[in-house]
């Protein structure tokens, strides 16, 4: 069953002699496309499919109409492992990434040349998402709705909360918005899988902070057409690239954050740390890091301090954006270029 948000609900037709009746607020006996699922459920030999827009159900409504009778398929844009086997070796690894890294895996975006790539993606947020996102929260379009989703972009992978972005979007706008519309904005987003979000985690105290988080995109072309494609910034995107692939593979990711106290001129000093990632699956656990390139001695240092701080018996990884092999650094870090990362999860 596809289109199912295209399904309207009926007054029993045992009621309407047999008529095919609208059903109103008002009426109690009616028939659904959830009461038809349900019952298809009793009968044999049929393995049924819903598929369709989120804006007018939810995996959280869905969840509980079907009661527990329905198992929840996520079905998210093309991870790069899949991107790059779409090649069928038409590109080098790193070709594929850049290819990725700027246009995406939504299937179709796959298929298209470049201009049409650009076009279909900028569509894609008009026809699709952010219609989606009006019906289902009963929205009309605003200004401030568009200009909050494309600061988001620009700010894609920095920690934020409701009161900085709603300063933000006074600086950019001129114009105030409350925090609690711009809370309620990006529920939205992340309900219709526009974003997703990383909680940051205290990895001394070993619990979550819930000031601050990131927000990531769902897929990097949507991002990228967010903003016109004129805005590459290459560290933001391949952090979302690596987040997204995580999750992908069944990773819980966090960003991890620590402080330490250090003598700095005979004082005693608070300072804050980050690694881009804390990611878990299952019991294992791994610790992140995303840079360039590790050839510049004063990146090296930035990027090994928070590991050789927290001196934990946990992985620590260095992904690096160069085609380099799997190797160990002189501390015993994992060193390891992007894209044999990316296709080794």
């Amino acid at each position: 069953m596809d289109e199912i948000q295209r399904i309207y609900t009926i007054v029993n037709p045992s009621l309407t002699e047999g008529k095919i009746t609208l059903a109103t607020n008002k009426d109690t006996e009616t028939i659904s496309f959830v009461d038809v699922v349900l019952g298809l459920s009793h009968e044999r030999n049929i393995d049924l499919y819903v598929t369709g827009s989120n804006s007018k159900m939810l995996s959280t409504d869905i969840v509980t109409e079907f009661r527990d009778k329905a198992t929840e398929i996520h079905m998210a844009p093309l991870s790069f492992s899949e991107f790059y086997e779409a090649q069928n070796d038409k590109m080098e690894k790193q070709e594929a990434l850049y290819e990725y890294m700027q246009y995406g895996g939504m299937p179709l975006a796959v298929l298209k040349d470049k201009g049409e790539k650009e076009e279909y993606l900028k569509g894609l947020f008009k026809t699709t998402y952010f219609k989606d996102i009006l019906e289902r929260n009963k929205l009309r379009k605003t200004e401030a709705m568009d200009e909050l989703c494309t600061i988001l972009a620009t700010c894609t992978g920095e920690l934020l909360n409701a009161e900085k972005l709603a300063n933000t979007f006074l600086s950019k706008r001129r114009e105030k918005i409350d925090k609690e519309t711009v809370t309620s904005y990006i529920n939205a987003f992340l309900d219709a899988f526009i974003l997703s979000e990383a909680k940051r985690y205290d990895l001394k105290d070993r619990k979550f902070i819930n000031s601050t988080r990131k927000y990531y995109f769902s897929d990097p072309g949507l991002r990228n057409a967010r903003l016109d494609f004129i805005y590459p910034d290459e560290g933001q995107i391949l952090e979302n690239v690596v987040y997204n692939e995580l999750c992908y593979n069944g990773w819980n990711v966090n960003i991890g954050t620590f402080d330490s106290i250090e003598k700095e001129n005979g004082k005693s000093v608070r300072k804050k740390y980050e690694v881009d990632f804390m990611a878990t699956k299952g019991s294992e656990t791994i610790y992140l890091q995303i840079t360039d390139n590790m050839s510049n001695a004063e990146t090296k240092k930035r990027e090994t301090r928070p590991y050789i701080l927290l001196n934990d018996q946990i992985k620590k990884i260095i992904v690096v954006n160069r085609p380099i092999k799997e190797t160990k650094d002189e501390n015993g870090f994992t060193v390891v270029g992007i894209t044999d990362f990316l296709l080794a999860l």
